[in-house]
């Protein structure tokens, strides 16, 4: 009884342990096999609020942090152990490369949803039904976006497979919408509904909301330009500190060999961290909610 009652114990705990370790991975960004097979099977729409990375992204990105944490710690300590240990921080990188792909693509399919809008405006305009309209409007974006994998394209798709299937626009709308999480889809699809059940002048209407959604993502295209062009600059700010201190190490070592020692460890570790606090005060400041 105490043999069986020990097995019991050791499996409990091993359970306990690898769903530590599932939590750990899944928080850096490592998905688990059944929603990876799901997405390969083509069962799960897409929800823009979530980005899954590929087993291949999720290693590389690893892998690329760990031989740059790897490099900045040879850098500014001299040892290996330490170098190594630092590169062990390399497996959170994929939950930023994750965040960073997901907001990618919310802005790609806001550009595509912009070319939409001209395009759907334009076919109401030549006289075509909404449920029309939107079927039109799929064959053009074919034209703007050959690749297959487009994310309004698939959504259009969806879109016309349940018009054909007899369900209402607004309800394809609404789900869609639901899933991008996105304000100006939301809001194009709350006029279109509230149009439709007011019975307004539905090309009218559909001109003002492509306006104004149309004039709002040209905005936040021009203020994203300039956002990008000052975290480059900033890319470049992080990076010279490294790129000085790696010259100095070659070109004088003996100039330098005195911070390899004693106290001169607290002030590498100093200077370290008011590096990391920069980095982070000045992406703090990019992070711009538009």
């Amino acid at each position: 009884m105490s043999s069986v009652s020990g097995l019991v114990k050791t499996e409990q705990l091993y359970r306990s342990q690898s769903g530590w370790l599932q939590r750990a991975f899944a928080w850096c960004g490592w998905e688990n096999g059944q929603v990876m097979a799901n997405i390969r099977a083509g069962r799960m729409l897409t929800d823009y609020g979530r980005y899954h990375l590929s087993r291949k992204q999720f290693i590389f990105a690893a892998i690329a942090a760990a031989l740059v944490f790897y490099m900045a710690a040879y850098l500014f300590y001299h040892s290996a152990l330490v170098s190594i240990a630092a590169a062990g921080f390399g497996i959170i990188a994929p939950r930023f490369r994750r965040r960073s792909l997901l907001q990618q693509r919310k802005e790609r399919l806001k550009l595509q949803f912009k070319e939409a809008l001209f395009s759907l405006t334009s076919s109401l305009a030549a006289g075509r039904s909404l449920e029309n309209a939107f079927l039109a409007t799929l064959d053009d974006l074919k034209l703007l976006y050959p690749d297959p994998r487009t994310e309004l394209l698939l959504e259009f798709q969806i879109i016309r497979f349940r018009l054909e299937n007899a369900e209402p626009l607004e309800y394809a709308l609404r789900n869609f919408a639901d899933r991008a999480g996105i304000d100006e889809i939301t809001q194009f699809t709350d006029a279109l509904a509230a149009c439709k059940r007011s019975g307004g002048d539905l090309l009218e209407v559909m001109k003002r909301t492509s306006a104004i959604i149309g004039e709002k993502l040209e905005i936040e295209q021009e203020i994203a330009v300039m956002i990008a062009q000052k975290r480059f600059e900033g890319r470049i700010m992080m990076a010279v500190p490294f790129v000085f201190l790696a010259f100095l190490s070659l070109a004088a070592p003996d100039y330098m060999a005195p911070l390899y020692g004693g106290i001169g460890y607290l002030l590498l570790t100093a200077a370290l961290l008011l590096l990391l606090l920069c980095f982070w005060a000045m992406a703090k400041m990019m992070r711009i909610q538009m």
